[in-house]
């Protein structure tokens, strides 16, 4: 490929306008081949370039939720059931926690400001998760503030995601794998599944 036959970089509002405007709530919490493949056809060159990107966009409010956006959420779509679907999650923390000291959460509005609190969520560290449930209790209650509750509980009773297990190629547990047979997550959004009845 010459360089002239490159794409070129997307810019922030080119993220945020396809995510936001055009994918909403409904896109991103709904698993979808077409939209998976969609972020990867158009948004694979970004995400490789993202270290980058994200040093050049994250000082305004605008760029820092591009860049989140970019990090955390993309690979999600890009890489499902691969490990790949979490490498830039360290670099979206740091992001987050930049744009945390600089208030551009506080000047996103909502449905978008949960992009700056869902690398904590994401991430599998214990005071990660108590922080993403401060957040979400203190700035942006709702229904993300349960799931925020639920990744904090696992971690807390696991230490990790079991859900990540087969991507991050890790042994499960007897515990772990009562989870995954009970199906995953969903199961403990929907309440079939207590981690409080787990061994």
């Amino acid at each position: 490929m010459t360089h002239s036959d490159a794409q070129p970089d997307p810019t922030p509002e080119d993220i945020i306008s396809f995510w936001i405007d055009e994918t909403g709530p409904k896109g991103w919490y709904q698993q979808s081949d077409d939209l998976d493949r969609l972020v990867r056809d158009r948004f694979m060159a970004a995400w490789i370039d993202a270290p980058r990107l994200a040093e050049a966009w994250a000082g305004s409010a605008t760029g820092a939720l591009a860049a989140l956006i970019l990090t955390d959420q993309f690979p999600r779509n890009m890489f499902r059931d691969d490990a790949r679907a979490f490498s830039t999650d360290p670099l979206a923390l740091r992001i987050a926690r930049a744009a945390l000291d600089a208030g551009h959460d506080l000047a996103t509005p909502e449905p978008a400001r949960q992009f700056f609190y869902l690398p904590f969520e994401h991430s599998e560290e214990p005071a990660d998760q108590e922080l993403a449930v401060e957040l979400f209790a203190q700035r942006m209650p709702g229904e993300n503030l349960l799931h925020a509750q639920i990744h904090r509980d696992t971690i807390a009773k696991f230490g990790r995601f079991p859900w990540r297990n087969a991507a991050l190629a890790r042994i499960s547990t007897e515990s772990e794998r009562m989870v995954m047979d009970a199906g995953g997550y969903g199961a403990l959004v929907s309440g079939s599944l207590s981690l409080a009845d787990l061994p």
